[in-house]
């Protein structure tokens, strides 16, 4: 059984082993390019937690053990797959006539990324290789110079004697660094946010930028400020049993999105990884899930929910291939699922709130009866929601 399988069929075999265990049950157990180990290991990487993610780097990092690096390599570049970037592993070791960068990450705008991870920055690392393998590239037609960059990416946080070897090379205007645990931070901040702005200035973190100017920075922290509170400041008109508009008050949002996206992989037989807050697929993103959660409003006897659905979320459901929405309602048990092109011809008929900020569509689901009903705009007919509310 390949070490894939024995994930989706005994998670709770496999989900405390270190990554040394998981590597010598793997294939032969040794990587090398394109071998069994490192495909199945690779598929695996792709089915993981970011959590997951996070610690298999650190078992690299605080021990080595053969092919360590390796792993490490495989790891760093499933962190930029979920960054957003399209990703080409890397070859392990140098060979004659291939091009020995660790990994190629791009942008859908076209911008690329050569990548080399390195454990340790207590040796000197030879520039002009790193940018030796960015000019093969470009010479291949793979990537273009104008839109490309290097990234070091390195397990220790203290990287001043590195630093200082890139100010000081004919390279530093084409080369960033950071640290393992910062771009692993990156990750999870990406999770936690969803306006697409916000993403697009956490890739450009890893661009190479002159930052005599701190705008850039600051514009980053504030939009991920108000992208985090989203909702959470703003009156929410929702309708009564009587459809009377009525102003809720403020609120702490709830955040139960993760525990929807498990319900709504297992009914659907697949495994959903997170991508934004509300916004997961399967790894090889052929299946979307917008998973949007609220609270319950007691001040409705029979129970009121209230999402808001914003049109980055509706391109998701558009983008192609198969796509649902989910709506957890209180509680994960109550989670509704709906196909996205269904959801999406509903829209019309719902209130749109609209600022300079963003647009956003009102979702009430309104339940009477232990039966949910999504009620629209006044005139507009409520649409039962019984045959979408996932079993317990």
């Amino acid at each position: 059984m390949s070490l894939l399988n024995l994930w989706q069929t005994s998670e709770a075999l496999l989900k405390d082993k270190s990554v040394k265990q998981i590597i010598a049950i793997a294939g032969t157990g040794k990587l090398a390019d394109a071998n069994p180990t490192s495909l199945e290991f690779r598929s695996l990487l792709s089915q993981v937690s970011s959590d997951v993610l996070a610690r298999y780097a650190d078992e690299c990092l605080a021990e080595a053990f053969p092919d360590s690096g390796l792993v490490l390599q495989d790891t760093i570049n499933e962190v930029g797959r979920r960054l957003g970037f399209n990703v080409t592993d890397g070859r392990y070791r140098g060979k004659v006539g291939d091009i020995g960068n660790d990994g190629l990450w791009v942008l859908k705008d076209g911008s690329s990324i050569v990548v080399e991870v390195k454990t340790t920055d207590a040796y000197r690392i030879d520039l002009n290789v790193i940018a030796r393998y960015r000019n093969e590239l470009c010479t291949n037609g793979i990537i273009e110079e104008k839109n490309s960059s290097i990234l070091i990416i390195v397990g220790r946080a203290d990287t001043d004697d590195l630093e200082a070897q890139i100010r000081g090379s004919r390279h530093a205007w084409d080369i960033r660094l950071i640290s393992i645990v910062s771009l692993i931070q990156l990750m999870r901040l990406k999770e936690s946010v969803e306006d697409p702005t916000t993403l697009h200035r956490i890739h450009q973190l890893l661009v190479p930028k002159e930052f005599t100017k701190l705008d850039a920075i600051v514009d980053l922290l504030f939009a991920t400020r108000e992208d985090v509170k989203e909702i959470s400041e703003t009156e929410i008109p929702v309708l009564n049993e009587k459809s009377e508009v009525k102003l809720l008050p403020k609120f702490k949002p709830v955040a139960f999105n993760d525990l929807c996206a498990d319900l709504v992989g297992k009914h659907l037989g697949r495994k959903l990884i997170k991508r934004t807050r509300a916004l997961f697929s399967t790894p090889e993103e052929d299946l979307r899930v917008v998973c949007a959660v609220s609270r319950k409003y007691e001040d409705s006897k029979q129970g009121n929910y209230w999402f808001a659905f914003h049109t980055h979320q509706r391109q998701a459901l558009e983008a192609g291939g198969i796509t649902y929405v989910a709506f957890g309602c209180g509680v994960p048990e109550f989670t509704i699922l709906i196909p996205g092109k269904e959801f999406v011809s509903w829209l019309e008929g719902m209130g749109i709130t609209e600022n300079e900020q963003r647009l956003y569509w009102h979702v009430q689901i309104f339940v009477q009866d232990d039966v949910p009903f999504l009620v629209r705009r006044k005139g507009v007919p409520r649409i039962d929601l019984s045959a979408f509310r996932l079993e317990e």
